[in-house]
């Protein structure tokens, strides 16, 4: 049991790491484009860079569920 939330802990950060340089990407995609001065609305880069974060927090949920779990069960041996 403590094995597989180990695993999944260890994916849990790995796609939260992802997920952040993925959302950074499509950030700094975004702040050039703005620099160029195509304004007028969420361009696609934008939207890709929300949903990232919003992925992101996501998987740091989930990593710190496991976490908690985790202890919870060291605390039960």
């Amino acid at each position: 049991m403590n094995t597989f939330l180990v695993i999944l802990l260890v994916a849990a950060m790995i796609a939260t790491v992802v997920a952040l340089v993925r959302g950074i990407i499509s950030f700094l995609q975004e702040a050039s484009a703005t620099a160029r001065g195509e304004g007028g609305g969420p361009t696609a880069a934008q939207l890709k860079s929300n949903r990232m974060m919003q992925q992101r927090i996501l998987f740091q949920a989930l990593a710190v569920l496991v976490v908690v779990v985790l202890l919870f069960a060291a605390g039960r041996t």
